[in-house]
């Protein structure tokens, strides 16, 4: 297998940004990614202690289908985030600054309406990722797989619909679920696989419209016989992924 994609997503819920490379660190997921999130008005979120919790709790695909609408940059020596709206002009906020933050929670609660369920607080914890699962890992997803979901769905599915880190070429259809348990070279990063991705309703969102227009959980129970796409692996050893680099099994010990 090859890596044909690498992304982040430095906001929960927002858009991705493709990267040619990335330093990988021990137990880490990848640098800034899902560092910042969007805490909905009623979530119970604490930045000074900061404890995992389900996505509904932030501003997400899976419930906020609109936030697709939006496209994101961010950089992370300047703290500047940008923000392009469907309308108006784009928000270019310092989120290092309690006014960048403020700036951002008033455009996207406005943004998002009643479903924002109250101010939207726009956190970030050291050390803290709002990933879906507690635990840090990389999402890889195999491309032949997907391709493999798109002809039993009768349509394309743009792979950022399933917001991986890791998108890889060749290999079987599936062939990412034979390597659960196993130990993998990424490039100069040793990582084990240890987790299938169960997939969720923000498969279902079409990334141009906004509109629900598939629905990715139930055709793979439908024609595979589970929801899953895609793993997660930890980062056992560090070390740089670039575009082109391999995926190889390692051999056991």
């Amino acid at each position: 297998m090859r890596v044909e994609h690498i992304y982040r997503y430095p906001v929960k819920g927002l858009s991705a940004e493709a990267m040619e490379e990335v330093q990988l660190k021990e137990g880490e997921c990848l640098p800034h990614d899902r560092r910042f999130a969007l805490a909905q008005g009623d979530s119970p979120f604490d930045p000074a202690a900061p404890a995992w919790l389900r996505k509904t709790n932030f501003a997400c695909v899976a419930a906020n289908a609109r936030l697709v609408r939006l496209t994101t940059a961010y950089d992370a020596k300047t703290g500047q985030l940008v923000i392009r709206l469907p309308e108006g002009e784009p928000l270019v906020a310092n989120i290092s600054t309690p006014e960048g933050r403020a700036e951002v929670e008033d455009r996207l609660t406005a943004f998002l309406g009643e479903e924002a369920r109250g101010r939207l607080r726009f956190v970030e914890a050291p050390g803290h990722n709002f990933t879906d699962i507690p635990q840090k890992s990389v999402s890889i997803i195999s491309l032949a797989s997907l391709a493999a979901l798109e002809r039993a769905a009768g349509m394309r599915l743009h792979p950022l619909r399933f917001r991986a880190n890791i998108y890889v070429s060749g290999g079987p259809e599936w062939g990412d679920f034979d390597l659960m348990g196993q130990e993998i070279q990424l490039g100069q990063a040793r990582l084990r696989v240890w987790k299938r991705i169960v997939r969720c309703p923000a498969t279902e969102v079409n990334l141009e419209t906004a509109e629900r227009d598939s629905h990715p959980p139930r055709v793979l129970r439908q024609h595979f016989g589970h929801a899953d796409l895609g793993v997660q692996a930890e980062v056992l050893e560090g070390g740089r992924v670039c575009l082109g680099d391999a995926l190889e099994r390692l051999a056991p010990a």
